[in-house]
């Protein structure tokens, strides 16, 4: 059998730029923990630079997000801690160097190209005041998230689940994720523009700002699209909303912060004292009694985002692709070692599976090392230099670049799955779920109605064992149950407090 190397064509080989890089994915065959080099196992394209530049751009803002949310909830929690800002964007920027150099360039670049890059988990961001109210400990839970990690993917648990859910509901948990994320993002876009004020600007006079930019946006994505070049969306996008912005006159409002240099690297100045850096000291048994429940509904949730990036290469991918989809068992493993390191060493993110590089990839048609290794070294430049992080985070461009290049495209990868009316009504049942509870049960339980005939293919459960059907499908239920009630999710909504 040919080696990569051996097997590699020229692009002047083939008659169109896509039917190369179809090609290249069919001939790659990468190395699981041993070590992958450009050239010899895989090679630099320039469609590399896209997904590489939306992964930097989405989780410049994610990283910003969960930083925040954590300075207001603890600062709120403890009286002693006063957090703020400038905390954010020191510990954004930790996670940045260490972590994107351990577990982007190296993990994922050279050491284990199948497992996917170890970014941030989008749907905790909203529940982090909550957590840091309920008392967790932020070092505490990214030691419980990476044992509970470990151990499903020890016992490729991970990969077994991905397997259990349907095309219906995986698409009705698609497009779910995808509306309410995209519904997000304009409200964030219109209260933006409503809320530019200046000494020669009133409140309000700028709202129509926030149109023009979606505007833009709906045509230019659309254009795109027709083209089969939507996994340029993200860098266009944001590029014409800065742009529009700027030239509208709103540049008042960005304004650059963050200084270049490199942020502060000691373990003990962030966990060593209760009075600098996250001002907790080391978590105490307590802390990881409130962090538990905390822990387990992260873990539980990363089935379901894992499984909506993976199915991105396979609509995108051309067949005999296998050796390249990403392995959800090993991106389980990574990210489970990258959350207990990048927090050890000051950090404060949750991590999942980086899909704000995973999709634009995908569609790209290009494999995880060459543009890992592009995305690892410009979040590491972006954290030093400073400047750029405030651009990255400034709303127009933040919340376009996460409509195009991640709610968007899971919108469209959901109804393309939803094309059978079996898969419709699977799909239906989940979204109305989320829409009463929230995704991860709507998941746990569709998956369990599904795979028992209850909805959806009446014949799927005659190819499934009782395991399949009745034993894994309800203990995930009961994990997901137990958990959402014990930390009180529902607290807001229904009223029903927390068993913590």
């Amino acid at each position: 059998m040919k080696t990569y190397k051996e097997a590699h064509r020229p692009a002047s080989d083939f008659e169109s730029r896509s039917e190369y890089l179809d090609h290249e994915l069919q001939i790659m065959k990468p190395k699981r923990f041993r070590l992958n080099l450009p050239g010899r196992d895989f090679r630099f394209e320039w469609e590399d630079i896209v997904p590489a530049l939306a992964g930097t751009l989405g989780i410049i803002a994610m990283y910003s997000s969960v930083m925040m949310a954590w300075a207001n909830g603890l600062s709120e929690a403890w009286d002693h801690v006063t957090l703020g800002k400038e905390f954010a964007i020191e510990v954004s920027r930790v996670e940045m160097i260490i972590p994107a150099f351990l577990f982007v360039i190296l993990a994922s670049g050279f050491l284990n190209p199948r497992a996917n890059l170890a970014g941030n988990h989008g749907p905790m961001i909203p529940l982090i005041a909550s957590i840091a109210l309920a008392g967790a400990h932020p070092l505490a839970l990214a030691i419980l998230i990476g044992v509970l990690g470990l151990l499903l993917s020890v016992f490729k648990l991970g990969s077994r689940l991905v397997d259990l859910t349907s095309k219906g509901v995986a698409g009705g948990l698609l497009i779910f994720l995808g509306f309410t994320g995209a519904i997000s993002q304009i409200n964030s876009i219109q209260s933006w523009g409503m809320g530019l004020e200046s000494e020669t600007v009133t409140a309000g006079s700028m709202g129509f700002l926030g149109l023009v930019i979606l505007a833009v946006t709906v045509i230019l994505y659309s254009y795109l699209a027709r083209i089969d070049k939507r996994w340029l969306a993200i860098p266009a996008a944001a590029a014409a909303a800065l742009v529009i912005a700027l030239i509208s006159g709103a540049g008042f409002d960005l304004q650059f912060t963050t200084e270049m240099g490199l942020p502060n690297l000691n373990p003990a100045y962030w966990w060593g004292s209760t009075e600098e850096g996250w001002m907790l000291g080391l978590p105490t048994a307590q802390h990881f009694i409130a962090s538990l429940p905390f822990a387990i509904l992260a873990v539980a949730m990363w089935s379901p985002d894992f499984l909506g990036h993976r199915i991105f290469q396979e609509m995108n991918y051309p067949k005999k692709t296998e050796k390249v989809l990403m392995d959800v068992d090993d991106t389980m493993t990574m990210c489970s070692f990258r959350q207990m390191v990048g927090t050890a060493v000051g950090g404060g993110n949750i991590t999942s599976s980086w899909g704000t590089y995973m999709i634009p990839a995908a569609i790209a048609k290009r494999p995880i090392p060459a543009g890992a290794i592009l995305l690892g070294l410009m979040v590491m430049a972006v954290a030093f230099l400073g400047s750029p992080m405030d651009v990255a985070v400034w709303p127009p461009v933040r919340c376009i670049a996460l409509l195009v290049g991640v709610f968007l495209p899971m919108i469209e990868a959901g109804i393309q799955m939803v094309k059978k009316s079996t898969c419709a009504q699977a799909a239906g049942v989940c979204i109305f779920t989320a829409m009463v509870t929230n995704p991860v049960l709507a998941w746990a339980l569709a998956m369990f109605l599904d795979n028992n005939g209850l909805i959806g293919d009446k014949d799927r459960p005659k190819n499934l064992s009782i395991a399949d059907k009745f034993v894994i499908p309800l203990a995930i239920l009961v994990v997901c149950v137990s958990a959402v009630f014990t930390v009180g999710m529902f607290k807001g909504v229904y009223g029903i407090q927390s068993f913590l």
